[in-house]
Order: C-alpha cells, then structure tokens, then sequence
C-alpha cells in the first residue's frame, strides 16, 4: 500500500464561474454541506493541513474567512494538493503515488495531485502541471464551475458530513424525537418543549448554543450551526444546513446558509445557498419549481448567457450582503449579488449584479460608502469587525461592478 503523503495543501484555481459564492471567501471557505469544504477535505484525508493557496485578489481576506495559514511557499517534500472546488473528496485519493493526478474530464482541471519537492512550489505559482505528472479523470465531474453546483452537490456533502453524526441526546428531554437516524443535541443547546426533531429521513446535528423555539419542526438530515436561532413555528426540512449565528423563521426546504444571516418572518425558501450577513425581510419567498416541471436555466452573472443547469428543482442563489425588502418574490434559478437589494413589488429579474438596487423605479446602484455603513451596522450587532482587508476587496467589488 502506498505510504500516505506527510501533509494536505488545499488550493483555490480561480476557476469556474461561481458568481456571488467565492466574492468574498475562498473557494473551500464555501458551506456546501453541513460544513465547509476545507472542514470535509481537513476530516476525509485526516493527514496535516500544511497550509492553504488563493488567487491573490482575495488574499487580503482569506484569513479572515478561513482558519487555516495562507501559503506563500511551502518547503516540504511530498504534499497531497487539493481543489477546494472539489466538494465531495474520495478518502482513496490520498493513497495517489508521487506525480498523480486526479482531472476533471472536459476541462482537464486539476482535483487532486500527489507532488514532490520543487515541482508543488512549481504547481502552486502556475496551477499546471508539470509534463511527466500521471493524468487520470475522475468517473464524474466533481468541480463547482457555475454558482448552482453547490445545490447540485448538496445532498452528498450533508450526507457525507453527517456520516459520523453521533447520537448524543439528553435522556430527560422535553421535546419529541423521532425516527431511528442519529439525533447529536450539544449540552448548550436550549430547545422547547414543543419542538419535533424528525430523524426518519436522515441525522440532525445541533450545535452550541443554538436555540429552537416552541413550535418549530426539523426533518433529517440537516445541521443546525453554533449560536443560530430556529424561531417559533418554523419548519425546517430535509438536506438543509444552517451556518453559525443564523436567525430562521417560515420554510427552509435543501438550503445551505453560510452563515450570520437572518430570515426572521414567514416565507418559503427552497434548494438555494444564502451567504452571510443577508436579512431577508417578512414573507420573502422564492420558486425552486418551474409551472412547467422543466429544466431551470440560470445566469452566474448579468453579462453571462443563460445556462442548463440540468435541474429541475433549484430556487436562488444569493450573494453576501444582499437584502429583500418585504414580500419579495425571487424567480426559479435566480442569482442575487453581492451587496445587491431587491425591493420591488414585482418579481425581481433572475439575475441581479452586485450592489444592485432593485425597486419599482427600475435599477440602480448602493452607494459604497452607503453599503459600507449598513454592512458595518449589521456586523457591530454580532460583535464581528468591518476590517480593513474586507473594505478593500468589497470596494474592489464596487469598481469592477461599475465597470460591469
């Protein structure tokens, strides 16, 4: 058997379109799943993570959104190196013999890539590899390359992050649990009375210092982060995860949130990912079904085409930032940036730029030093500094919409 390699570097290729979900985080800081990628990537190889690699527009705010150490250089002899785009890991890869490679069939990206000595500083500087390196594609793609692939690959990085779900409940508890999946309650949590965690279809998992109020349903599987409130009578299905120090009410069906985001009203929000620091405002309710039962097509971006998505159920995805105003509708397969409001009494467009405002005057845009004020006012709530690093990227953000 081959030896396994002395350490992990995990690496962002800057590839893709991913739209709203890498503006303002790495590739592997992404919650595709129960957890993020690196956090899967980290547990699956279970050998030491040297360090991490990103395209240099967001190393001032890698660290921030990462804990992980930001390489420049690594002076080690035999690394596993890995795509944080990649977010379902095979645990055999870490078996890869030296000069290895594991592709993407079609784009022939790098997943996975066993190297030595000069050849991973050699790799990291050009994300190519080297002519002698040993190519094998994957059986399937396995890379996000358009904003939706993190609903696509949803359902197997929950299931593969809950895998290990212990089941570790109070004995004396108030509330009823059902089904025969794993049931995890960390001590902290303080969960109603008449609260239903429903274990039938798969695992729940909930963290410190979360809350769930009176009323409130949770179906399996699905991951409830550290710190988040779950409101009265809210209904929490199946494959969905909810970040850290989220504030939930109404309907989540398959929705990843980030994190520090806050849906406090009614309102039905399916198959979607919600970055951090988002408020959606009462009774906001997106479509993940078209009225025809055909295939979604989406935009990554205003100046992108359309794409097939091949999926049939998919509701939004939304950047940092991005704000509804109340009863908002958001159309099937809508893309929101960063930074973007959406205040009309129509539906809104599918696709939405960044620090875009959208209301029934038509388009305009937020303000830096406006946006810059709100995203302040909403951080200083949970204690969670504005810091220099992030205020240069979101203004480089800024200049690069207006010249969209």
């Amino acid at each position: 058997m081959t030896t396994p390699p002395a350490s992990l570097i995990v690496f962002d290729d800057g590839l893709g379109d991913l739209g709203p979900l890498t503006d303002l985080r790495p590739s592997f800081a992404v919650r595709t799943g129960a957890d993020t990628t690196l956090d899967r990537i980290a547990r699956l190889f279970d050998i030491p993570l040297a360090g991490v690699r990103v395209p240099n527009e967001i190393a001032g705010i890698a660290p921030e959104t990462c804990l992980a150490r930001l390489l420049d250089g690594f002076d080690g002899d035999d690394a596993l190196l890995f795509n944080g785009r990649c977010p379902i890991p095979d645990p055999a890869w870490v078996n890869l013999a030296k000069g290895q490679a594991i592709t993407e069939p079609g784009s022939g990206a790098v997943i996975a890539v066993r190297m030595c000595g000069k050849g991973i500083n050699s790799f990291l500087s050009t994300m190519e590899l080297p002519g002698g390196a040993s190519r094998q594609d994957a059986d399937s793609r396995l890379l996000i390359n358009q904003p939706w692939d993190v609903v696509r690959f949803r359902n197997q990085a929950i299931e593969a992050d809950l895998k290990s779900c212990a089941d570790e409940k109070p004995a004396d508890a108030q509330y009823e649990i059902a089904g025969d999946y794993p049931v995890s309650i960390d001590p902290t949590a303080n969960i109603a009375r008449s609260v239903v965690l429903d274990a039938t279809s798969g695992p729940i998992r909930i963290g410190r210092n979360v809350t769930i109020r009176h009323g409130a349903i949770v179906l399996g599987p699905v991951a409830i982060g550290e710190g988040s409130t779950i409101l009265e009578h809210a209904l929490i299905k199946s494959n969905t995860s909810i970040g850290p120090h989220c504030k939930i009410a109404g309907e989540l069906d398959g929705v990843i949130v980030q994190g520090f985001t806050n849906k406090a009203h009614d309102g039905h929000i399916g198959d979607s990912w919600l970055g951090s620091w988002i408020n959606l405002g009462a009774g906001t309710t997106n479509s993940n079904l078209l009225n025809t039962y055909g295939e979604v097509t989406a935009q990554a971006h205003p100046k992108s085409r359309r794409a097939r998505t091949g999926m049939t159920f998919l509701g939004s995805i939304m950047g940092d930032h991005a704000k509804t105003s109340i009863g908002t509708q958001i159309m099937t397969g809508a893309v929101v940036g960063t930074g973007s409001m959406l205040a009309s009494t129509a539906p809104p467009p599918a696709c939405v730029g960044r620090f875009e405002w959208i209301t029934d005057a038509g388009r305009s845009r937020f303000r830096l030093e406006k946006f810059l004020q709100t995203a302040k006012a909403m951080m200083d709530r949970r204690d969670i500094p504005l810091t220099d690093a992030m205020i240069a990227r979101i203004s480089e953000l800024h200049t690069m919409s207006e010249s969209a």
